[in-house]
C-alpha cells in the first residue's frame, strides 16, 4: 500500500500564508518559508500526514508565472530553506508534494527571454505554442504566442517538443534530488498533452518509490487522466461542488448521485483528491448558508471514498470570498500564534482534529468498500466495510433530529466517534438518532481503542437564520434534467476533428455525449457552458468512452 492511499492532506499557498509581497523584485532572499516551520507540528496535531504546498519557485507575481523552476522564490527564501523545510516535515511524519506548473511559464523564464532577444534566431522559438513573429501581444513584443487562460503573462509551453519534455523531466529529478519531495500536483492538468503527462509518469516511477502525481482536473472523465499510464489521481471537483450545495439546498441526493457517477467513470480502485475548498475557490465557511453544516460537510469529506484535504485556515473556520475577481482574500497571511489553543477552544479546529484522528485509526474509512444505506433529502447514511466489519456514517442537514434504522452487519455494539454514544444492534440493525445539522461515525465497539476514543464535540453555531425544511422526510429524486432552450442550437459536424471545432461546437459535442449516458442535469449543463477553454474542452470531449 502506497503512502498516498492513507494520506490526509493539508494544503498551503505559501506566498499568501507568509504575507509575501504581491510582486517579486528579484532582490535578496527573504526567509519567509522558515516562518512556516511551526505549522508542521500544527499539521500533525490536527491529524494530517501529508502537505501539498505551492507554488514555491521563482516567479514574478502569484507564483504560476514561473521564472526559474530550480530556485525557491526569493520572497520565500533560498533552496536550502526548502530542503530544510521538507526535511523537518519528514522528521514529523509529513509527506510533501509541490505544485508543478508545467503547462506554461512566465515571461521572465529564460527560454521566453531568449525569444524576445533573438526572435527567429532563438533556439527556443519552438518551446512555446504558435509563436508568430508577424503577430502582436499585449506587451508589445512584436510577436504573438499562445497563452493560458487568455493571459499573455502565462506563455503556453509546447508540450510536443522533446526538448521541453526533457527539461521538465529534469526539473522533477532536480526537485527530488535537491529537496527530497514525495510527489507533485500538476497545475492545469486538464489542458495538458497526454503523451507529455506519460513522460512525467515515467520519471515519477524512476525517481522514488511511491512518488505521487496528482493533477488539477475540473471537467471530464477522471480516468482519462488518472490511470496506470499518466497520473495517480486528480482533483475531485464534482464532489467538491456536491458537498457544499447538497447542504445549502438540503439535498443529499446530489452527493449520492455524484458518488455513483464518479465511481462509474473512475472505478472504485481510483482514489481521488477530495476537498471542500482550496486557493482557487471560496472558503467552505463562507459558502455554507448555515454555518452549523460545517460539521456534516467535513464528516463526509473524511469518510467518503477519496483522499481528503484541508486548506490552511479553514480548520479555524475563517471566511474567504472572491472579491472583484481577486483571489487575495482566499490566500491570507495568518499568524499561528493567534490560533495556538484552537484545538481546545475553536469548535471547528476541534472537529477537524477529531476527524483526522478517527480516520487515521479507522482503516475502513480509507480502504473500506462504500455502500449507501439510506438516502433522504435531509439525511443520509452509508457504510464503509473492511474485512466484514462496517463503519456507518450518518449525516443530517435539517434543523431537527432524525431517527434512522440501519443495517449494520454482525457487530453487537457501535460507538459514536464524535459523541461517545453507544448503541446496541438488534437483528443486524441499529437504531440511531442523528442530531440536527450534525453527523456521526459509528464504529464497531470491538474496533475502538484508546487512539479512537470519542471526543465530545462542541456545537458549531450557525450565523444566518436556519432554513426550515417542510417536507423533511419526503424521498424525492432531486436530480432535475435541464429544460434546454429550443432556440438557436449549434449544429456539430461529428466528422470534424475536435481540434478544429469552436468552443461552442465542443460544448455541444460534450453535451451530446452526456445525453447518450443519461439525463443532463442543470449542474452538468452549467459546467459545460462555464468552460470556455478550448484545450480543456478538447481533452474533455475525448475523455468519454
Amino acid at each position: 500500500m502506497a503512502w498516498y492511499d492513507e494520506a490526509i492532506f493539508y494544503h498551503i499557498y505559501p506566498l499568501g500564508l507568509t504575507g509575501a509581497p504581491k510582486q517579486n523584485s528579484y532582490g535578496e532572499p527573504v526567509h519567509r518559508l522558515n516562518t512556516l516551520l511551526p505549522w508542521i507540528s500544527h499539521i500533525r496535531e490536527i491529524g494530517c500526514n501529508a502537505l501539498y504546498i505551492g507554488p514555491l519557485f521563482e516567479s514574478v507575481g502569484h507564483g504560476y508565472e514561473t521564472t526559474d523552476y530550480k530556485k525557491l522564490d526569493s520572497r520565500l527564501g533560498t533552496n536550502e530553506d526548502l530542503t530544510n523545510f521538507v526535511s523537518e516535515c519528514h522528521k514529523q511524519g509529513i509527506r510533501v508534494i509541490l505544485d508543478g506548473v508545467f503547462n506554461h511559464t512566465g515571461r521572465d523564464f529564460f527560454a521566453f527571454q531568449d525569444i524576445k532577444n533573438n526572435r527567429e534566431n532563438s533556439q527556443y522559438k519552438d518551446w512555446y505554442c504558435n509563436v508568430n513573429f508577424w503577430g502582436i501581444n499585449s506587451f508589445g513584443d512584436g510577436f504573438s504566442y499562445e497563452n493560458w487562460g487568455g493571459y499573455d503573462l502565462l506563455a503556453k509551453l509546447n508540450q510536443h517538443n522533446p526538448a521541453v519534455k526533457d527539461y521538465i523531466c529534469d526539473v522533477i529529478r532536480f526537485w527530488v534530488r535537491e529537496f527530497d519531495i514525495d510527489g507533485i500536483r500538476l497545475d492545469a492538468a486538464d489542458v495538458m498533452d497526454f503523451n507529455y503527462m506519460s513522460s512525467l509518469r515515467h520519471v515519477a516511477n524512476e525517481v522514488k518509490p511511491d512518488f505521487w502525481l496528482m493533477g488539477e482536473v475540473i471537467h471530464g472523465n477522471y480516468s482519462r487522466w488518472a490511470n496506470d499510464g499518466t497520473l495517480h489521481s486528480v482533483t475531485n471537483y464534482m464532489l467538491h461542488k456536491a458537498l457544499y450545495s447538497a447542504h445549502n439546498d438540503h439535498n443529499y441526493f446530489e452527493v449520492a448521485h455524484t458518488i455513483k457517477y464518479v465511481s462509474g467513470m473512475a472505478g472504485d480502485r481510483l482514489k481521488l483528491y477530495t476537498f471542500v475548498d482550496n486557493h482557487d475557490v471560496e472558503r467552505i465557511y463562507t459558502k455554507l448558508k448555515n454555518k452549523a453544516h460545517f460539521v456534516p460537510v467535513h464528516v463526509m469529506l473524511y469518510t467518503l471514498p477519496g483522499i481528503p484535504s484541508i486548506y490552511y485556515g479553514s480548520e479555524f473556520g475563517i471566511e474567504g470570498r472572491k472579491e472583484r475577481s481577486s483571489d487575495d482574500s482566499l490566500r491570507p497571511a495568518l499568524n499561528l500564534e493567534d490560533y495556538k489553543d484552537a484545538v481546545k477552544t475553536n469548535s471547528c479546529t476541534k472537529l477537524i482534529s477529531a476527524l483526522g484522528r478517527i480516520r487515521q485509526n479507522t482503516p475502513a474509512l480509507t480502504h473500506g468498500d462504500y455502500k449507501e444505506l439510506e438516502l433522504q433529502t435531509t439525511h443520509f447514511a452509508y457504510a464503509r466495510t473492511l474485512d466484514g466489519k462496517s463503519v456507518i456514517v450518518t449525516v443530517n442537514n435539517a434543523d431537527n433530529d432524525v431517527e434512522m434504522s440501519l443495517s449494520c452487519g454482525d457487530s453487537a455494539e457501535y460507538i459514536g466517534a464524535l459523541t461517545g454514544e453507544r448503541v446496541c444492534a438488534n437483528g443486524g440493525r441499529i437504531q440511531v438518532k442523528v442530531l440536527a445539522n450534525f453527523g456521526e461515525i459509528w464504529i464497531p465497539a470491538e474496533k475502538c481503542n484508546e487512539r479512537s476514543a470519542p471526543i465530545k464535540m462542541v456545537e458549531i453555531k450557525e450565523t444566518p437564520e436556519p432554513v426550515k425544511i417542510v417536507e423533511k422526510h419526503e424521498k424525492t429524486e432531486p436530480v432535475k434534467t435541464h429544460e434546454e432552450k429550443k432556440a438557436e442550437k449549434v449544429v456539430v459536424d461529428l466528422n470534424k476533428p475536435y481540434e478544429d471545432m469552436s468552443v461552442e461546437e465542443l460544448q455541444e459535442a460534450i453535451l451530446e455525449k452526456m445525453r447518450r449516458n443519461g439525463p443532463v442535469t442543470d449542474y452538468m449543463l452549467g459546467t459545460v457552458r462555464e468552460n470556455t477553454h478550448h484545450g480543456s474542452l478538447v481533452n474533455w470531449v475525448k475523455s468519454f468512452n
